[in-house]
């Protein structure tokens, strides 16, 4: 034990086994969310005061196995046998015990000290289940606690299991479970070819990988000898069984698991068909479940747009008096115009954004809790498969409508990295609510609302057919939706509060300095007369091209800050806000289809560096300056022609 009094100690599980729930009674408000270095996987880490221990608790990432399918799973087994964290909590849920000891039988093969938390188990009691933990600590030979993540029962007997098992430091923690004899004995003799090489890893472990042909294991081991009596190995495996030998292994763990299972477990009653079971068949039906989805995804769009719209102009009546009080105060001058500008970004950032990422953090962590989340990607998976991603990206490009900023961020919960970047791409041109202020207040309220709904349509068949571009461009292969139905269940609104802060306190931090900076570069070429030169430079494009007012160069550059700025500031240059006297209707139908393609605003931006880097954001922000020129002018020219 490195320090007796300071402990790290990390949760690892499958998705949807309340593993975040205990991390959030476990910490409470001493965590924060980041990113693992160098890469876009979220990291969460907290910190815990138990019985004079300060105990740094990490969250893995919810994952199904320790391969290289995906980052997460990379990460987490290179954090648990490189980092080698004091004990490891394996969060497991009751009700589906037999997948979830397939995870549990690979972190045993790590050889680190582990205490499993059955958690939910006062679920099974309801299924007419009994399990015997106290049979299954001994077939696996690592303390087992029954827990209820939701009501914190059992999370201190968690950590005292864990505080013993680590103070015997004499005690062995490989696993006592062996797999069949053909395998054990191609095992054996890995184990010994491999006494030699120096790693950070268990030897049984590095052995049972080279037999499932793991790519990274095979690079790190580098030993051409080994590898080519693995190849023979596994040549002899694919012989006796006939079939590949990660499946062999495969099946070799769901053998034990079932094994294992009919050990512990009984059914003490026929199983009735619950409510919530009912509701979960209703919800993933193939007609009745895309009707559901539709309208909770409906009143979730529309509480969210009502709600910050209300809230939105509450406080844009809150704070109408600052530039004047501000003006009053400090008087006009550069300087002051200067910092008001700033002051004004992170105004305009709490006016615009906030009351929309707000309710819309809490509507999606309640849907996510409750166990909703998982039916919608998995309604949305053949669709979304088309465009080059699965089910789970139909979540950002939702939350686009509110936000792009908060869509960017949330593009981490897809699974690949080619995945991220395709739907932080897609989402980015999702028509968000600065946009739909454009789209209603231009086209809907003067060219009519049919033109406005067409837009939306339109965005619609953009971003599918561009999707589907992007994941025939962008290297590797799409990967399949594989996910567990979780049961549905109470949110716990404690973890929905606390999941809606962190990840709004993240995005303040991602925007605010973006929005500050920007906003004084703008106003200091204002000052310095340059937004009517750079009118004049771009008028090319906004005159000749796209048909538009030459000022117009200047809306687009300030949209840059805040899209909604675009009509602000019409209304303004052109000294009235009826602008069908100053504009004709394919005029303002082009200016919405540029205001609607192009860069995103700097808070997006600021999201989209943040997840995936400068190369990656300088792409695709250039790529959406020039889609949104030609497109917004071609369609220019073809309305101007057949316009009556």
């Amino acid at each position: 034990m490195r320090n007796k009094k300071k402990l790290n100690i990390v949760l690892a599980g499958q998705a949807n086994v309340g593993k975040s729930v205990i991390f959030n009674h476990l910490t409470g408000l001493h965590q924060h969310i980041g990113n693992w270095a160098g890469k876009t996987v979220e990291k969460a880490e907290g910190t815990l005061f138990y019985k004079g221990y300060s105990i740094d608790v990490l969250d893995l990432p919810g994952i199904y196995s320790l391969t290289t399918y995906s980052l997460e799973e990379l990460i987490s087994r290179e954090y648990i046998a490189v980092q080698k964290p004091d004990f490891v909590i394996n969060v497991v849920s009751a009700t589906n015990l037999e997948r979830n000891l397939l995870f549990t039988l690979q972190l045993l093969e790590l050889e680190r000290p582990i205490v499993i938390a059955l958690n939910m188990f006062d679920l099974i009691k309801h299924k007419g289940i009994e399990i015997d933990f106290q049979k299954l600590e001994e077939l696996l030979n690592v303390p087992i606690v029954p827990t209820i993540g939701a009501q914190r029962k059992g999370l201190t007997k968690v950590l005292d299991s864990g505080i013993k098992l680590i103070r015997n430091s004499a005690s062995k923690h490989k696993s006592l479970l062996k797999y069949g004899k053909e395998v054990e004995e191609r095992i054996e003799v890995l184990i010994k070819d491999l006494a030699n090489i120096k790693t950070l890893y268990p030897k049984r472990w590095l052995a049972i990988k080279l037999l499932e042909k793991d790519k990274a294991i095979e690079m790190l081991i580098n030993n051409t000898g080994v590898l080519s009596k693995t190849k023979k190995l596994i040549n002899e495996l694919e012989k006796i069984h006939g079939h590949d030998s990660s499946i062999v292994i495969a099946q070799e763990r769901c053998f034990l698991s079932s094994q294992i299972l009919q050990k512990v477990m009984k059914i003490t009653k026929p199983k009735k068909i619950t409510l919530s079971e009912k509701w979960g068949n209703v919800t993933s039906h193939k007609f009745w479940g895309y009707l559901i989805m539709v309208t909770i995804l409906l009143l979730m769009f529309l509480s969210v747009f009502q709600f910050g719209d209300w809230f939105s102009s509450m406080l844009e009546k809150i704070g109408s008096g600052f530039h004047t009080k501000w003006d009053a105060v400090f008087g006009v001058s550069v300087l002051a115009s200067l910092a008001w500008s700033a002051i004004e970004g992170v105004i305009a950032l709490i006016e615009i954004a906030l009351p929309y990422i707000i309710p819309f953090y809490l509507i999606l962590f309640l849907l996510e809790d409750w166990g909703y989340l998982a039916r919608v990607a998995f309604l949305t998976d053949s669709f979304m498969h088309r465009m080059g991603v699965h089910g789970k990206a139909c979540i950002p490009l939702i939350l686009g409508f509110g936000c792009n900023v908060p869509a960017c961020l949330s593009c981490r919960i897809m699974e690949t990295e080619r995945e991220r970047f395709l739907t932080g791409f897609l989402t980015t041109l999702v028509p968000c609510a600065a946009v739909t202020v454009i789209i209603m207040g231009l086209v809907g309220k003067f060219v009519g609302i049919g033109w406005a709904l067409g837009l939306y349509l339109f965005a619609i068949i953009v971003i599918f057919i561009l999707g589907k571009i992007a994941s025939k461009i962008l290297p590797g292969e799409p990967t399949e939706l594989i996910m567990e139905m979780p049961e549905y269940k109470q949110p716990n609104l404690k973890t929905v509060i606390l999941q809606t802060w962190f990840r709004l306190k993240k995005f303040i931090c991602i925007a605010t300095p973006v929005v500050v900076i920007s906003g004084v570069i703008i106003e200091a070429v204002r000052l310095l007369n340059g937004l009517p030169f750079i009118a004049n430079l771009l008028s090319p494009i906004t005159v000749n091209w796209l048909g538009l007012p030459s000022i117009t160069g200047i809306l687009l550059i300030l949209g840059i800050l805040r899209k909604e700025l675009i009509l602000v500031m019409l209304a303004t240059l052109m000294g009235t806000t009826n602008f069908i006297e100053v504009m004709t209707p394919v005029q303002m139908i082009t200016l919405a289809l540029v205001s609607m393609f192009y860069i995103p605003c700097v808070a997006t931006i600021a999201a989209l560096w943040k997840e995936f880097g400068w190369k990656k954001t300088l792409i695709i922000s250039l790529f959406e300056i020039t889609f949104a020129i030609v497109i917004a002018g071609i369609i220019s020219k073809i309305l101007t022609i057949l316009w009556i």
